[in-house]
């Protein structure tokens, strides 16, 4: 029979040792998960604009089609220039911004960031803005593409972690993100008017605002209102960037 004494000490040894070798594991394995994260996000960059990546031609793609990274804060001026491969201006690659930290600082009054990626494709500059917001569950995500007047979107993409299967969880399908493409972000007097999912569609809203509407999930309504709540808090941030310079 082993004393007390001697299975408090094994156990303790034993908790350390597995310990250990969790830490260590987590910290060798640390680079390949931030490649991962890295590689997820390019995909989902050029996803919005209709280039298909895989992890192996994601960076190559890249940058190919995307120019230029620029970082705009909260009055609309570029804070940072990241182009051919290095940082032509400012301090931070607007690639690295963690948006969850800049819509944060928003949130409790701040100044912020938001990145900005323009794409060159067959000859026309397109704007990618990436998405982050919260769901029933868990984060949202996603990129909205717009074309060169960066009002009339072309592609968008939407993800989520733990959205439920069958019901909001479809937000990733491009049954939902197709119903995008084609809608404004500015009305007739061009004033910022976010697109909203709504139940029942555009055709529900009137007329003037059907352009800006596109069809909810069926029994998806909290991530919907949580989408609807993403795409406003985020792209309202770049609006006086584009009525300053691209209008």
């Amino acid at each position: 029979m082993f004393s007390n004494r001697y299975i408090f000490i094994y156990s303790s040894v034993m908790v350390i040792i597995v310990a250990l070798l969790l830490s260590s594991t987590a910290m060798l394995l640390q680079p390949r998960q931030q490649e991962n994260i890295t590689i997820a996000n390019i995909q989902g960059i050029l996803a919005a604009v209709n280039i298909e990546a895989t992890s192996d031609n994601a960076e190559e793609l890249y940058q190919q089609y995307i120019k230029t990274e620029l970082a705009i804060d909260q009055d609309g001026q570029v804070t940072s220039v990241y182009r051919n491969g290095k940082l032509e201006e400012g301090e931070v690659r607007p690639f690295d911004i963690d948006l969850k930290k800049e819509l944060y600082n928003k949130k409790m009054g701040k100044p912020f960031l938001s990145p900005l990626f323009v794409a060159e494709i067959e000859g026309n500059t397109l704007y990618i803005v990436p998405l982050r917001g919260a769901g029933l569950w868990g984060p949202l995500y996603g990129n909205i593409a717009f074309g060169p007047d960066f009002n009339e979107i072309v592609g968008a993409n939407f993800s989520h972690d733990k959205e439920t299967p069958g019901l909001g969880a479809e937000i990733s399908l491009k049954e939902f993100s197709n119903q995008f493409i084609g809608k404004m972000i500015f009305d007739d007097a061009g004033q910022f008017n976010s697109v909203v999912v709504v139940k029942g569609g555009p055709s529900t809203l009137t007329p003037a605002m059907q352009i800006h509407g596109v069809d909810a999930i069926s029994g998806g309504t909290i991530t919907c209102t949580g989408v609807n709540d993403m795409l406003e808090n985020c792209l309202e941030n770049y609006n006086s960037y584009i009525q300053n310079t691209i209008k």
